[in-house]
């Protein structure tokens, strides 16, 4: 009925719950344009786990900053920018090494390019890793939950 009376507007059609968003599939899932498969190995990693990944991250380089504070090899002053230096080297080096950080290893992720190259260079894997210490381009994401630093080096975060 909402169609017949809405006929002579233009505009999106209206919203149908059983049928989905208007001009989606019914099988579109994230990571379905890329590819991806929608559930197990490949698949695009939720919110949550990268979350998860960052927090193991970051409470590792508090670790290694601590250990630097007692040998005396980093002073209090200058903690919180140690933290965030060994945060950032340990991503953009385990991520070019390895595919993944030590947190997204400890929850089954990885980071994959989606533009067919074999690895995460170091190059994208520091720009990635700048951009995520900037934590806004981390908290918007795309319909394929991919965050802006993703979008930018072209990489996604899956399920290993």
């Amino acid at each position: 009925m909402a169609r017949e009376i809405s006929s002579w507007l233009s505009g999106p059609e209206p919203f149908d719950s059983a049928a989905g968003a208007p001009g989606q599939d019914r099988g579109d899932y994230p990571g379905h344009r890329l590819g991806l498969p929608q559930h197990g190995s490949g698949s695009i990693a939720g919110f949550g786990r990268r979350a998860a990944a960052l927090l193991i991250d970051w409470l590792i380089a508090y670790g290694l900053t601590a250990l630097g504070m007692s040998f005396g090899l980093v002073s209090l002053t200058m903690m919180s920018t140690v933290v965030l230096l060994v945060w950032f080297v340990l991503g953009a080096v385990s991520v070019r090494l390895f595919g993944f950080t030590p947190g997204q290893l400890a929850l089954g992720l990885m980071v994959v390019s989606v533009d067919n190259r074999q690895h995460v260079g170091l190059g994208r894997a520091a720009v990635r890793g700048l951009l995520a210490a900037l934590v806004i381009p981390a908290l918007f994401t795309d319909s394929d939950q991919r965050s802006l630093h993703d979008l930018a080096t072209k990489t996604a975060v899956v399920r290993r």
